[in-house]
């Protein structure tokens, strides 16, 4: 980290997380902080379900909940970003505290529960913005007392559909009682054929990504493999945040309920990957998150399957630098190894991740 990225940093982190996050959105929104993102690399570009990505390093949502800052988060260096969830309507989410930052893991608990501004709010921005470059998804979730959530995925498709370069479906949040359901095999055969339908029937029609947790077996992944297929899905995001708490260091919040993201959840969420690109096949686009924080995390991340990857807790930990330092990585990577594109380095590792859960 740079001295400003440290300075910066331990400004945050003497507010509680959650008002540091608005803090940051704030800052971002103002045209802060300046960020020297890295020079474009031919070697880098990823040309995936139709969209062309300057480099494979992307914002995860959860950050930029209510699409308030996407292009400023391009530019730092991502190669795309991902707002939300977004539900249909604004709703509070959980009560406050929570988010935990676990220091002595790189990591984070949160249960915010889809707390966000809803439909309304994000269409607005999102439509103030359309026509400007850069590759921008759209997380869609579910409100947590509606009566008919998939009804909400499809309200998702149909008003997203006309401003974002992919759309996600997220049920794979632990924060929203009976969200991760929706991941067995009959509900989620209902939701992909409604959400693809609700895609056929919309303005425009964006790749379809699905946001699956790491905490599935493997019965479970060969479930999501075939419906995803069946329904043909465009791809997979490997993955959400877990409630394992396996190896934490920091045991006084390490009870606290939620999901957990950061550098604890990268072994895990790299053998799903690995585990769902073994089950998908060669074809199908994999974006993998969990535990991203360097460009050596990043390019195994491509190594165990993934053609994208994304990031969000290791900014908390790093600074707004890290983008711009993990793309230059890469790039320097690609040229020691005289790779024509990042894209050849996918499933070198496959196999071994695959072994390792």
């Amino acid at each position: 980290m740079s001295v400003l990225d440290r300075i910066g940093q331990k400004l945050l982190f003497s507010f509680d997380p959650e008002t540091a996050h608005g803090m940051s959105i704030a800052a971002l929104r103002c045209g802060l902080p300046v960020a020297s993102p890295p020079p474009q690399d031919a070697q880098l570009k990823v040309s995936l379900c139709g969209l062309d990505f300057p480099n494979p390093l992307g914002m995860a949502a959860g950050y930029d909940k209510n699409a308030e800052v996407p292009d400023a988060l391009l530019k730092l260096g991502f190669g795309f970003a991902e707002v939300g969830t977004i539900t249909p309507l604004p709703q509070p989410g959980n009560p406050k505290p929570r988010i935990f930052r676990l220091t002595a893991d790189e990591a984070v608990i949160n249960r915010l529960g889809f707390n966000n501004e809803g439909h309304a709010a994000a269409e607005k921005r999102l439509a103030a913005r359309k026509g400007r470059r850069g590759i921008v998804g759209v997380n869609i979730g579910a409100n947590k007392d509606s009566a008919d959530r998939i009804g909400d995925y499809e309200r998702g498709v149909t008003r997203f559909a006309p401003y974002a370069s992919y759309l996600t479906v997220n049920i794979s949040s632990p924060n929203t009682p009976g969200l991760r359901n929706m991941q067995a095999r009959e509900q989620l055969g209902e939701l992909l054929s409604r959400v693809m339908a609700a895609r056929v029937k919309a303005s425009a029609q964006p790749p379809v990504f699905l946001k699956i947790a790491p905490d599935l077996v493997e019965a479970e992944l060969e479930d999501i493999a075939a419906e995803v297929a069946e329904k043909k899905i465009d791809g997979i995001i490997v993955s959400n945040t877990t409630l394992s708490r396996a190896g934490l260091r920091s045991a006084s919040l390490a009870g606290e309920t939620g999901g957990l993201s950061g550098k604890p959840l990268f072994e895990r969420s790299t053998a799903v990957l690995a585990k769902m690109r073994k089950l998908v096949g060669p074809e199908m686009a994999i974006i993998g998150v969990g535990g991203v924080d360097s460009a050596e995390t990043a390019l195994e991340k491509i190594r165990a399957g993934a053609d994208l990857v994304q990031l969000y807790t290791g900014l908390i930990y790093a600074g707004p630098a890290l983008p711009g330092r993990i793309v230059a990585g890469m790039a320097r990577f690609a040229d020691r190894e005289r790779l024509k594109s990042i894209g050849e380095l996918r499933d070198t590792a496959c196999a071994n991740w695959h072994k390792r859960l």
